[in-house]
């Protein structure tokens, strides 16, 4: 009973508002890359499938799915039912056309305007306007990152989130909730925990002996966070450990980088 009550209460008092973060195009382009799929031959039954638990699992997290979602589920569903379809006497004469060939076509396109963006929002901004003098340094290569962190996505998170409740056990799952926590209550401790420039991992939030609602709620209130842009969630290669940081000291660090590669100029 307790836990229908907080299930209600979250449904009330808070909704993430979905398309605020990614659509679904880019949730089919994560599954690709995901699945490393071949983008020009999907297969759509399991593309569909996984879509589907996707959706599922948002409706369950109180995330609310804009429109356009359900219509790329019902896109899906028909695709799939046309490849399922035998084929005509008169469709055997002329040449087949793939039922999947305007999906491809929307999602390469998108994907290019998608890294096109991202190549924009990630150039410098402090020093934009100089060009500094550049030559080689034995010193300045040795001390250069390897590599650069790579910002998470939301479908990246969800499956994240998704770990961590594959680990919850049946019983701890569906336990009732004795000492329940708001949302604003836990994005206070996430920000405790973040405080003073520390960087902790997505893991560590989710520790053994949690219910089921409060892992809800930790990641809820992370997207909450993500949305108003106080963390930094980052990840050290592709398909690593997930970090998340305070936003306004990885935005200090990143000031001070690049403060220092204009001077080193």
């Amino acid at each position: 009973m307790q836990s229908n009550l907080f299930a209600e209460s979250l449904e009330n008092a808070y909704r993430v508002q979905i398309e605020e973060f990614e659509g679904p195009l880019d949730l089919l382009l994560h599954l690709i890359k995901k699945n490393e799929l071949d983008i020009y031959n999907i297969p759509i039954a399991s593309i569909t499938k996984q879509y589907l638990e996707y959706l599922d699992l948002m409706k369950e997290l109180n995330l609310d799915i804009a429109g356009e979602f359900l219509v790329m589920a019902a896109t899906l569903l028909q695709i799939k039912s046309r490849m399922l379809l035998p084929v005509t006497p008169e469709e055997e004469d002329a040449e087949p056309e793939d039922p999947r060939a305007e999906l491809v076509r929307r999602l390469l396109e998108y994907q290019r305007y998608r890294d096109a963006s991202y190549q924009l929002s990630s150039r410098n901004l402090l020093g934009r306007e100089v060009f500094a003098r550049k030559f080689d340094s034995d010193e300045i290569s040795e001390n250069a990152p390897k590599e650069e962190p790579i910002d998470v996505e939301l479908f990246e998170l969800i499956d994240a989130f998704r770990r961590v409740l594959g680990k919850v056990s049946v019983e701890t799952f569906h336990s009732v909730v004795t000492d329940g926590i708001s949302i604003a209550d836990r994005i206070s401790e996430v920000l405790t925990l973040l405080h003073g420039g520390k960087t902790i991992s997505f893991d560590a939030l989710f520790h053994d002996g949690m219910t089921r609602d409060l892992l809800v709620v930790t990641f809820l209130s992370i997207l909450e966070l993500c949305k108003l842009k106080l963390i930094k969630i980052t990840q050290a290669e592709s398909l690593g450990s997930i970090w998340l940081t305070s936003a306004a000291q990885a935005d200090d660090l990143e000031a001070e980088l690049e403060q220092e590669e204009i001077l080193a100029g």
